[in-house]
């Protein structure tokens, strides 16, 4: 076998029976160094040290499991027949959808439960949701998943993309679109953007609701690319849900700007 085309072992390493596969240690470091991030976003804001801690302990969880779940339902037809698969976890089928709807409730009722502004700590959270999504494409990119459609090898080239990850893209002897760079490398457009926002005086939930719009508007055209998308009713899961997320953060953004000008003009 040509060495220049053998695609990478998505196991890292292996403890025994047990291996450790690239992508839980990707997705690892992406929430370790999204939590720094905020961690020291957190400290300017005036929270304390342990705040942070304390709302990922419940978030990082629930957000996979509903991670989890969100695919496992979208694709009942397959673990209803094989229900042992379900929590196989390791072998992929998360959908970020499914993590930031069951991460943004648990935060949700976390800030109310402490009663501090759920946009607040919801504006501190987006970049670091972005770096978690980052990183995070670049597990699929481990397990040869998440791509897109074929695509020849001189296309790629053109892309002026390393030979490494052309390489990944050659599966069973056919290259497919690498729609996982296409997305992080949108979304560290988006961190970039976010970050820049936090230097302008913007009102609270604000960046939030950039990171919703940005999000939803490249994922709506890149899942577009994809080959594998979760389907409702035959349409593509994910870009129904990117078209209703960025509808309503539109909607939302521009209602609080126009409320928040009625308070001010009344005072």
């Amino acid at each position: 076998m040509d060495l220049a085309l053998m695609a990478i072992d998505p196991v890292a390493f292996s403890i025994g029976a047990i291996d450790v596969r690239w992508y839980g240690i990707i997705i690892a470091c992406g929430i370790l160094l999204g939590y720094f991030v905020a961690q020291n976003e957190m400290k300017k804001r005036g929270f304390g040290d342990e705040f942070l801690t304390d709302l990922l302990i419940w978030t990082v969880p629930i957000a996979i499991i509903c991670a989890r779940i969100y695919y496992v339902i979208f694709e009942w037809s397959y673990y209803s027949q094989n229900p042992g698969d379900i929590i196989q976890i390791w072998n992929g089928g998360i959908a970020i959808h499914g993590a930031l709807i069951g991460g943004g409730i648990t935060v949700y009722v976390f800030c109310k439960k402490r009663g501090v502004s759920f946009w607040q700590v919801a504006d501190i959270l987006a970049p670091s949701i972005l770096i978690g999504q980052i990183l995070g494409r670049w597990g699929n990119f481990m397990n040869q998943e998440a791509h897109g459609g074929p695509v020849t090898q001189e296309f790629l080239e053109n892309l002026m993309i390393p030979d490494w990850i052309i390489n990944q893209m050659n599966i069973g002897g056919i290259y497919y679109h690498p729609t996982f760079l296409y997305e992080s490398l949108w979304n560290i457009l988006g961190l970039i953007v976010l970050l820049l926002l936090r230097k302008v005086n913007l009102r609270r939930g604000e960046i939030f609701l950039t990171y919703v719009i940005w999000y939803s508007f490249g994922r709506f055209f890149i899942e577009g690319l994809r080959t594998d998308s979760l389907l409702i009713m035959g349409f593509r899961t994910a870009q129904l849900v990117s078209l209703i997320a960025l509808v309503i953060a539109v909607v939302v953004f521009i209602y609080r700007r126009v409320k928040m000008k009625q308070v001010r003009y009344k005072d």
